[in-house]
């Protein structure tokens, strides 16, 4: 069936070992909310693919792929299931990652003020066979023409330093 929905799986993945390749809580979040306990396992996999000539998809997919494939080799006991994510923002075709510092941060955050642009996730799946199945999503945000200061208090929060972009939609930064 191509209308499936997750939530018609998770009764089929209830009795699985699911290995989160990720300490990101807001995926662990999903999970829950799913009402699914994946084991975490924080990857190792350093993010620093090129972007050269690389749509922000692929630029995605591949990094979740990387962080799925580097905690699938390194299980000692296999599980059924091996989940990679990686998320970007992309503004006028850049890709923005993870601020370096509070400086960037307020660099990366005052690029969007009072503009759309374009948020992109994506997944790797690995099954216990070695399959492996990557897809991505995306979606358009617009941010209000924030004022400086209100940008420098939100950094100053320190919720901006570990998400794409510098802020988190389903956090203080979506307010």
């Amino acid at each position: 069936r191509s209308d499936w929905m997750i939530a018609d799986l998770v009764p089929a993945l209830g009795d699985k070992r699911i290995i989160l390749a990720s300490a990101s809580p807001r995926r662990k979040e999903i999970f829950a909310i799913l009402g699914l306990t994946p084991e975490v396992v924080p990857s190792t996999f350093e993010e620093n693919l090129s972007k050269e000539g690389k749509h922000a998809w692929q630029y995605v997919e591949e990094t979740a792929a990387g962080k799925a494939k580097q905690v699938h080799a390194s299980l000692h006991k296999p599980a059924d299931f091996v989940i990679g994510a990686d998320t970007v923002v992309v503004m006028e075709g850049r890709i923005l990652e993870k601020p370096r510092d509070a400086e960037h941060a307020f660099e990366m955050l005052s690029s969007l003020r009072g503009a759309t642009h374009q948020v992109y996730s994506g997944v790797c799946i690995i099954d216990a066979k070695g399959n492996v199945t990557q897809f991505h999503g995306s979606t358009s945000v617009t941010f209000d023409d924030v004022p400086a200061e209100a940008l420098r208090a939100y950094i100053a929060s320190g919720e901006p330093m570990d998400k794409a972009g510098g802020y988190g939609i389903q956090s203080t930064g979506g307010s």
